[in-house]
């Protein structure tokens, strides 16, 4: 009934339009006449994922709800959409993140109210075009201009070193997606095509691989951000308002995993396969290294943000690890295992860490502080805040029945095909996540209130408590039942490692 529909394009340019309606709404003085359109705009947009996953067919990995229409058809470039297992969950999350976004930010933000919800509109919209893309200039066009309107709710409505934080996040970002373009170009070249399902089929010979996986990497590595392109996450995160640190978290990191998923192994087989160690190496390094680093961290958004680092290191090893798995045991059941962990992963580390983000964000609210020392006792005063993050947290360490342990465990569980050696360092991050993470909880929320001015801290508020509730409610139902989501996915991670497997050698 809906496939016929241009969902896609909806879900793309309605945001958009959205925050271009919150423009004009002019100044401050209209300032509740913005939040409005935009919780109007993103309530519309979550609502047009229930069509797209109720018709979407679980039972085959080609793309559905494809759109494809000229649009510089002289040069092979097709306005050219569709999704499958492994980005409609991805849109679906960044449907919900925008809207919890825009509940979140209805009291902090007090001024330029219109342009700091068109900002997180019109990045909805760029980044469900990357997660849609089927044609690589429409997917590299959406994956350059997203970063515009972060880079500016960063420089705009970020801490005092937002202009240093807002510039590395730009460069970084931009400069480790040129050689990207080269890569898209060069396979343009010999192809005669931008269909990024035609660069699945294109043989190549191993150095042509070899070259196009490491312009892939480098871009990729980035986004994650995997060690040691990482350096400009902590900063973007620690002085991006709490809306930029939960989009940055839940929805543009997972764009690199996503750019691996894609474009690295059903591209370049045959050099991903070569060149898995480099990736598990540096996955591990991270899972490890920046977990000892968080542990070092006296800012609570730091230290949350190489949490992130951390967890995402999990997600990349899933990707790459799949080539050990088949080479030692044969087993496809692990290798499913290991993907779909990856996917799990991604979707659990948005909830957790972005609701982690948003909590710090009510504490500076009140204090205008991130600083660990700064608290202590909080408890005493804001009993449900505590109660909501002590949740967070727990996710956040992969306790049973929250989605922190779904991933993780799948992930580790696999990883014993691969390596007891591999699973071992792995499963460290379930001692180092509780030490930083629980150490930060035990300082900042138990012990007698050591700063009077702890005890005047109101608890959450109506707005605060709804994306309390509506982030518990989502690490929950994934601790609990994953099903559905595993469902939707593992025809087209089936898929995935079919073509993964298959040379593609000249």
């Amino acid at each position: 009934m809906f496939q016929q529909l241009p969902l896609l394009s909806l879900e793309i340019w309605l945001p958009m339009l959205g925050g271009a309606a919150a423009l004009m709404t002019g100044d401050d003085r209209r300032a509740n006449a913005a939040r409005l359109i935009a919780l109007f705009t993103a309530i519309i947009c979550l609502a047009l994922c229930v069509p797209l996953y109720l018709e979407y067919d679980a039972s085959t990995s080609v793309m559905q709800f494809a759109e494809y229409y000229p649009w510089i058809a002289r040069y092979g470039i097709y306005y050219n959409l569709g999704v499958d297992g492994i980005s409609l969950p991805l849109i679906m999350l960044t449907t919900l993140t925008t809207l919890v976004v825009v509940i979140a930010s209805w009291r902090p933000i007090k001024h330029r109210v219109a342009q700091y919800m068109a900002a997180f509109l019109i990045m909805q919209g760029m980044m469900v075009g990357v997660f849609a893309a089927l044609d690589a200039v429409l997917f590299y066009v959406f994956w350059e201009g997203m970063l515009i309107p972060m880079y500016l709710c960063i420089g705009m409505w970020g801490g005092e070193n937002r202009s240093y934080a807002s510039i590395k996040f730009f460069l970084y970002t931009f400069f480790g997606s040129a050689l990207m373009l080269v890569a898209l170009l060069y396979m343009r070249y010999y192809s005669g095509s931008f269909s990024i399902l035609g660069y699945y089929t294109l043989k190549l010979s191993m150095t042509e691989q070899i070259w196009i996986f490491l312009a892939f990497l480098l871009a990729f590595a980035v986004k994650v951000p995997m060690f040691p392109f990482h350096t400009w996450l902590p900063d973007a995160h620690t002085e991006a308002p709490a809306g930029g640190s939960v989009v940055l978290a839940a929805l543009m990191l997972k764009m690199g995993v996503y750019g691996f998923l894609r474009f690295s192994l059903p591209i370049t087989p045959d050099a991903s396969r070569a060149l898995d160690w480099l990736v598990i190496l540096l996955s591990l390094f991270a899972i490890i290294y920046i977990a000892l680093v968080a542990i070092g961290q006296k800012d609570m958004k730091r230290l949350i943000a190489y949490s992130s680092i951390a967890h995402m290191g999990f997600a990349t090893l899933a990707c790459f690890m799949i080539y050990l798995i088949l080479a030692r045991t044969g087993d496809i059941r692990d290798a499913y295992m290991s993907l779909e962990g990856s996917m799990v992963q991604m979707i659990s580390h948005a909830f957790s860490t972005g609701a982690m983000f948003f909590g710090v964000g009510i504490l500076y609210e009140r204090y205008h502080s991130r600083m660990i020392d700064d608290f202590g006792g909080i408890v005493n005063s804001m009993p449900w805040f505590a109660a909501f993050f002590m949740l967070f947290c727990m996710a956040n360490v992969g306790l049973p029945g929250t989605s922190g342990f779904v991933g993780e465990f799948m992930i580790i569980l696999s990883a014993f095909g691969a390596s007891v050696w591999i699973a071992l360092m792995a499963a460290s991050t379930l001692v180092l996540a509780a030490a930083y993470t629980l150490w930060m909880y035990k300082r900042v929320f138990f012990g007698e209130i050591t700063h009077d001015y702890v005890a005047t801290f109101e608890d959450i508020s109506g707005t605060e408590t709804a994306v309390m509730v509506i982030l518990a409610i989502a690490v929950i139902a994934l601790g609990v039942y994953p099903q559905p989501l595993l469902n939707m996915m593992h025809a087209t991670v089936g898929h995935l490692l079919t073509i993964s497997n298959t040379t593609k050698l000249v």
